[in-house]
């Protein structure tokens, strides 16, 4: 039996209008925890050593790189300077077919 990736199951699922919608809707969210995640492994740290620095727990670590939240930019300026890198906020233009959406 020839196994799946998730890469090979979200290519699939992109050819359905209603996935790519509710992923593009999430594209920010995905955005945001990838960065995370990479300024921490910049930083070679660990989500335990990480919140040693920023005095919080592991748990609250993971779910802020979980993408389930919106963090505020002051928790953002407190992650930047524990992995040893400055926030920096820009925006972008829509791409054409993006719907704006209110915050």
């Amino acid at each position: 039996m020839k196994r799946t990736t998730v890469d090979e199951l979200h290519k699939r699922w992109m050819k359905n209008p209603k996935y790519r919608r509710e992923y593009a809707a999430l594209e920010e969210e995905f955005s945001l925890a990838a960065a995370l995640i990479e300024a921490r492994a910049k930083a070679g740290l660990t989500q335990e050593q990480l919140a040693q620095r920023m005095k919080t727990t592991q748990a609250a670590i993971a779910r802020l790189e979980g993408g389930g939240s919106m963090p505020s930019t002051r928790t953002l300026e407190k992650y930047a300077k524990a992995t040893g890198m400055r926030l920096k906020i820009s925006f972008e233009p829509v791409r054409h077919g993006t719907r704006i959406r209110a915050v």
